[in-house]
């Protein structure tokens, strides 16, 4: 038997808000959370910017004694859990505790511990390395410590697939309740890489933008000037539920999430295939899967990094796979707000996916000035839309040549 899969719950840490409710505001209102870098001295980096999240105080969803245990993406991953539980009004309990599971996913994990751990072994010797360090790098941590906090007994695990970990997640506990291994699971990432070593290798790739100066206009997805992405951190979870399970308690249904695809493009570990033919195999089988033409889709949520290599692919492939339909449906990328989450921007822009039905608006793409040949579809530029919305596909590709991507749908009985 194949089982229907709702969403109940959305939380989230962010640099445009803490919390479900700022956020949204903060993206249609199409602000950015771009600034100068303040997590560390980097004025001897090339770059000099970032999307920092702002005022964040763990004490107020952990204990202060346990948030020095946790590394800063595991902390986002907590408060973010615990914004969705209580949304979702999930319980859980010594009878349902087995049938729900933890797919809380990160692309790199503890970049920040790691690094410190290396500067303390070279600095003060390797008796002051703090003990936590190994658990605080784990990328699997943050659903390890969810888990044991909330007491969830079921699958609990993580994925990694670069910066599609947390639509791959999602896709995941997507396939465990539709096949009934399970009846609910907070599924999502955190990511927070926004340290030296983290913005100096990601800026050797030649993938950031340096823009430091004047900022004010920077990351452009899909603009012809664009110059490359802009590091972003936080953390995005979601509750899943078996549709009758979710009736059962009568919880509020945010949305139905009807199809998950995921590919590789045997290509190349960074870059992406310019025809996008590993990507458009995604969104096809996601259409597929979801039982979906694509005259159905109402808005694209695009992977949008705001890179020249990345934004013609994803235009090419999206024309790949939905074929003169494309021009029909409206696509943003809201990292150019955001800024690049890595693992945990596709579930942040799964939440904002699903806000674009509830709401009936289209998140926009700030920053769109130049239009860009090889980047000719329907951008949402600048300003938010307001438009009815039933059907929204959502990307999230990554390095190694990951594809992943999910169909979300107005709930109806």
């Amino acid at each position: 038997m194949t089982h229907r899969v709702v969403i109940t719950g959305l939380g989230t840490v962010n640099s445009l808000g803490i919390g479900v409710k700022e956020t949204w505001e903060s993206c249609l209102n199409g602000k950015s959370g771009l600034g100068p870098i303040t997590l560390f001295d980097a004025s001897n980096l090339l770059v000099k910017i970032a999307c920092e999240v702002k005022n964040f105080d763990p004490a107020k969803f952990m204990d202060p004694k346990e948030a020095r245990r946790r590394d800063r993406h595991q902390q986002f991953s907590t408060a973010s859990a615990k914004e969705a539980k209580e949304m979702s009004g999930l319980e859980i309990t010594e009878a349902n505790a087995g049938r729900v599971g933890v797919i809380i996913s990160a692309a790199i994990g503890g970049l920040m511990s790691t690094q410190e751990g290396v500067e303390t072994i070279h600095g003060a010797g390797p008796r002051r390395v703090n003990p936590f360090t190994i658990p605080m790098m784990m990328p699997n941590g943050a659903s390890g410590l969810w888990a044991i906090d909330s007491g969830i007994k079921g699958p609990a695990l993580s994925v990694a697939s670069a910066c599609a970990s947390g639509s791959d997640g999602i896709g995941y506990a997507f396939y465990m309740i539709r096949s009934g291994l399970i009846d609910a699971a907070f599924a999502g990432a955190a990511e927070a890489t926004i340290c030296s070593l983290g913005v100096a290798a990601f800026d050797r790739l030649g993938a950031m933008s340096r823009k430091n100066d004047d900022y004010s206009m920077t990351p452009q997805p899909f603009d012809k000037n664009r110059d490359g992405l802009v590091m972003g951190e936080g953390a995005a979870v979601i509750v899943l539920e078996e549709l009758e399970h979710a009736k059962k308690r009568d919880a509020n249904i945010l949305a139905e999430l009807i199809g998950y695809a995921c590919t590789g493009d045997a290509f190349h570990i960074t870059a992406p295939e310019e025809e996008g033919k590993g990507s458009s195999s995604a969104m096809v089988k996601a259409l597929e899967d979801a039982k979906l033409n694509p005259s159905d889709l109402d808005y694209i949520s695009a992977h949008g990094t705001g890179t020249p290599l990345n934004d013609a692919a994803e235009t090419h492939a999206v024309k790949r796979a939905l074929g003169k339909e494309a021009y029909n449906i409206p696509i943003s990328s809201t990292k150019s707000m955001t800024g690049h989450m890595m693992g945990a921007t596709g579930a942040l822009e799964s939440i904002f996916s699903v806000l674009a039905i509830r709401d009936n608006v289209l998140p926009p793409t700030i920053h769109y000035q130049t239009p860009d040949p090889d980047c000719d579809l329907d951008y949402v530029p600048n300003t938010a839309r307001q438009k009815k919305v039933n059907v929204v596909m959502s990307n999230a590709f990554g390095f190694g040549g990951h594809n992943s991507v999910l169909v979300f749908k107005r709930f109806s009985n």
